[in-house]
């Protein structure tokens, strides 16, 4: 027997977690892209969020990815990914507060992402400290 152990199997809200920061990755990734390329999403842009979080879709697909091999690795993602996002939705409230070009549109996405991805952490985090201890042979 190896002295190795070998990661046991996602369960299925683990797959689940995955699947809703994969999928919020790649809708975050078309939207962004999509304006980016110039439709008119109905309300002003401001630009330094666009392109942020057209950037952070990918760290969600990326973080989704880890998020499947490991709920542990997953939940750092996540909690990093949520620390982030808290960080810029703060700066553009304030912005927003002092009047500059952010769109209330702006800031009511960027707390569900934020709020996403804090229930990702939570959810992963706890999957992570219920899963079953890995044997080692």
């Amino acid at each position: 027997m190896s002295a190795t152990a070998m990661p046991s199997k996602p369960g299925r809200l683990q797959m689940g977690l995955a699947l809703v920061g994969i999928g919020f990755g790649v809708a975050t990734l078309f939207s962004g892209g999509s304006v980016l390329a110039g439709r008119d999403p109905g309300y002003v842009v401001f630009r330094p969020l666009l392109v942020y979080n057209t950037l952070m879709g990918l760290a969600y697909v990326a973080a989704g990815a880890v998020a499947w091999r490991s709920a542990g690795r997953g939940a750092r993602a996540a909690g990093a990914i949520f620390v982030a996002n808290l960080v810029v939705l703060g700066i553009i409230a304030w912005l927003y507060a002092t009047g500059s070009a952010v769109a209330v549109d702006s800031l009511r996405a960027m707390t569900l992402r934020t709020g996403v991805w804090l229930a990702l952490f939570a959810g992963l985090r706890w999957v992570g400290r219920t899963a079953p201890p890995v044997r080692r042979a």
